[in-house]
Formats: structure tokens, C-alpha cells, sequence
């Protein structure tokens, strides 16, 4: 007869492993399906800084960290010998930030930031949880229409920025979609994904000639 001691290390034991099982067949799963547009994407985003474009990053709340941990990551790269290319996390301002969001406006507070300083060869990346946050359709929306690559980072089903990646139109370049509702599993799917973006451009970068293409 096991004690409750037992029985709630056991417990603990089997929700540890549960986790671990998920940290792996869903990231596993993502780049298995998603590696086609993974190497689509940083093509694109490769050609875009090579024509002097940036990177501008952007999401709400634990996601404005992503943003900002993504711009870092192209600017000041930890591999010695990787050149730096320029990036900004648009969460990085609060005064800014809050300003616009204090407005009646505040679902465009990213969209009026892009307004200000995007330029048609940059790339607008911007994440969600569930696909369907207001300021981030705003703002890669108006990210399209100004010229830039557009790429979302989102999770559940996409939620609208995924309908908006397969409509006629094509708002959205790329979506990458994490096929769950865990915020901690998106998260730490979209960190691996970033980083592997961030590596797969600049191998196309150690071929730069192939980028005048």
C-alpha cells in the first residue's frame, strides 16, 4: 500500500514526463511538416536584408520577450564570425508603446509604429498565441501593404493570421503554426524556430552571390 508521499511523487513523476513527451513529439512534428517553408522563408528574409532591409519584431506580453530576444539574436550574434544584420523589437520603447496604446486606437499602436519607420525591403515578424490578436493582424497587415515580407509565429490553429496566409490575397507570407494550445509549448517552439531561422540566413548569406538572383 503506497503512502500519499508515494503517491504524489508518482503523480509528479508522470506529469514530468508527460511535459518532456510534449517538449519533444510537438516541436518534432512542427519542423518535420513545416521544413519546405522554413527554407522558403529565410530565402526570402536573406534576400530581404541583403538589399538592406531589418528585421522588425513585435508581440504582446510574454511574446514582446520573443521580439526581443529575436532582434538580439540578429544583432549581435553569438557565433564568432556571423556578421550582425539589423533587426528592432518594436516592444522595446514603452514610452512609445504606451503612448499609442492610450489612444483610441490602441489594436494599431504596431500598425502606426510601421507607418513611422518601415521601409518596403524590410520584414515585419510578429507573434501570437492563438493567430488571432488585433494589433498583430493590424500590423502585419499594414506591414503587407507598405511592401514588407510578412512572417507570423502563432499557435492553435492559426486563428485568423492563418486564414489571412491562405486567402487569395496573401496578407501573411508565412505563417508558422504550433499545433497547440499550450502558451508554454508555443513559446519554446517558437524560440527553436527563430533561432533556425536566424542560422538558415546566414548560411544563404555565406552565398551571397546566389541572392542577386
Amino acid at each position: 500500500m503506497r503512502t500519499e508521499t508515494e503517491k504524489e511523487q508518482l503523480h509528479l513523476r508522470a506529469l514530468v514526463a508527460a511535459r518532456f513527451e510534449q517538449s519533444m513529439t510537438i516541436p518534432e512534428a512542427f519542423f518535420t511538416a513545416e521544413s519546405a517553408q522554413i527554407a522558403e522563408a529565410c530565402w526570402a528574409m536573406a534576400r530581404r536584408f541583403h538589399q538592406g532591409g531589418r528585421l522588425l519584431a513585435f508581440g504582446n506580453g510574454a511574446w514582446a520577450t520573443d521580439a526581443q530576444h529575436v532582434s538580439v539574436e540578429f544583432v549581435h550574434p553569438v557565433i564568432v564570425g556571423k556578421r550582425a544584420l539589423p533587426a528592432l523589437a518594436l516592444t522595446n520603447d514603452s514610452a512609445t508603446i504606451s503612448g499609442l496604446m492610450s489612444g483610441a486606437e490602441s489594436t494599431a499602436s504596431f500598425a502606426r509604429q510601421l507607418n513611422v519607420l518601415a521601409r518596403p525591403q524590410d520584414i515585419a515578424m510578429g507573434f501570437s498565441p492563438d493567430g488571432s490578436c488585433a494589433n498583430i493582424i493590424a500590423a502585419l497587415t499594414r506591414a503587407k501593404h507598405l511592401g514588407l515580407l510578412t512572417l507570423a509565429l502563432v499557435g492553435g490553429n492559426g486563428g485568423l493570421l492563418k486564414q489571412r496566409a491562405v486567402a487569395g490575397d496573401r496578407l501573411i507570407d508565412f505563417c508558422f503554426v504550433v499545433p497547440t494550445r499550450d502558451p508554454l509549448l508555443i513559446q519554446e517552439t517558437h524560440e527553436t524556430l527563430y533561432h533556425v531561422l536566424w542560422e538558415l540566413v546566414h548560411i544563404f548569406f555565406e552565398h551571397e552571390g546566389l541572392l542577386n538572383e
